[in-house]
């Protein structure tokens, strides 16, 4: 089974990487500050973070790459997953906000005395766990059930995939829709009992967020080297054969894009207590876009190039924002033209070509 979904070189390059990154929060429980092993808290949450963009990008792949589904509205999956998780967070908080109240502070101050009804049983962090799946994934199957039945593709269901986040965007910034308007969740306190800055579990959440990035590129993987994904990938490459065939694309467009957007909400439920604040920028259509650059500068098409990308794209906003903030948007701009020009297979792409050369020589 390992033999058919990688190659062994492959196997080895992904265990070193898991084994490398699982240390990262060990060698920051184990070590003191100062010591030449010690790895600070800042970058444990800085690579969490960016592992959960991984995610993100592997689940867009999973459509774009494979089934040429090309969506710039994931950012709003990914939003409400975070949402999602949020309200339990919020409800954790309990009496330690700054109005000693039982409502988040939010409510208080506009003058809320209940919570609304969907907030009804956010108390119990496995029910929000539920709608971290069920949520996007729900909005997802409507969504796509109506767009592909239409046999909306190509740019025209980009438009209204980047419309349908826009839209969200512009609902979760209203303070009544109970939401925390613009400033969104913060100011988290405790997930199941423990204080959420601890470094014990900002540990946990982080290892819990490389298990489920490699479970999900394993599970990605199997989907594409399987007959489905042999279908999928028809779907991409020629969607009106395959109907002459008697195949049905619908159905293998909603299970994909639901899939995706599943991924997408567990990777924003993941950001939000490891980044610590969850509001509706998370929903622009700049950071859908995000999540294509990141995909495409890894190498769509290849699940593993996307996880690459998600990493080297925001190692480099990391520092550039540090350095040169006023200039990161029109350096990401000219990233994404010199890929598209220059290496439109991506990073990956680009070495597996060196690598054939070098063996060819």
């Amino acid at each position: 089974m390992s033999a058919r979904l990688f190659s062994r070189p492959t196997w080895i390059g992904i265990a070193v990487c898991t084994l490398l990154l699982a240390s990262l929060p060990l060698l920051n429980l184990a070590t003191p500050p100062g010591h030449l092993l010690h790895v600070a808290p800042y970058t444990i949450a800085l690579i969490g973070k960016f592992m959960c963009y991984a995610l993100a990008a592997l689940a867009l792949d999973l459509v774009w790459g494979y089934t040429g589904i090309l969506s710039l509205g994931h950012g709003v999956f990914f939003a409400l997953g975070g949402y999602a998780h949020g309200m339990y967070l919020m409800r954790a908080i309990g009496r330690d906000g700054v109005y000693q109240s039982n409502l988040p502070d939010f409510m208080v101050f506009l003058d809320w005395k209940t919570y609304p009804w969907y907030w009804s049983l956010t108390d119990n962090f496995w029910y929000c766990m539920a709608l971290v799946v069920l949520v996007p994934g729900v909005l997802a199957f409507v969504f796509g059930y109506f767009a592909f039945r239409s046999r909306i593709k190509g740019v025209y269901f980009s438009i209204i995939t980047q419309a349908m986040t826009f839209a969200f965007m512009l609902l979760f910034f209203r303070n009544d829709t109970g939401f925390g308007g613009n400033n969104g969740f913060t100011d988290f306190k405790r997930i199941l009992g423990h204080a959420i800055t601890a470094p014990s579990t900002r540990a946990v959440l982080y290892l819990l967020t490389l298990a489920l990035l490699l479970t999900a590129l394993v599970g990605c993987r199997w989907i594409v080297t399987s007959k489905l994904g042999r279908v999928l990938q028809a779907v991409r490459d020629a969607e009106s054969r395959l109907m002459f065939i008697g195949y049905n694309p619908l159905w293998f467009k909603l299970f994909v894009w639901t899939l995706s957007a599943v991924l997408c909400g567990i990777a924003g439920a993941l950001y939000v207590p490891q980044v610590g604040i969850i509001n509706p920028s998370e929903m622009s259509p700049g950071n859908s876009i995000e999540i294509v650059i990141w995909a495409a500068v890894g190498g769509r098409g290849s699940l593993i190039g996307p996880i690459i990308g998600a990493f080297s794209v925001n190692g480099l906003k990391s520092w550039f924002t540090g350095a040169f903030p006023e200039l990161w948007l029109f350096a990401l701009g000219l990233l994404f033209i010199l890929v598209t020009l220059f290496m439109p297979d991506g990073v990956l792409g680009l070495a597996k070509k060196l690598a054939a050369r070098k063996r060819s020589a």
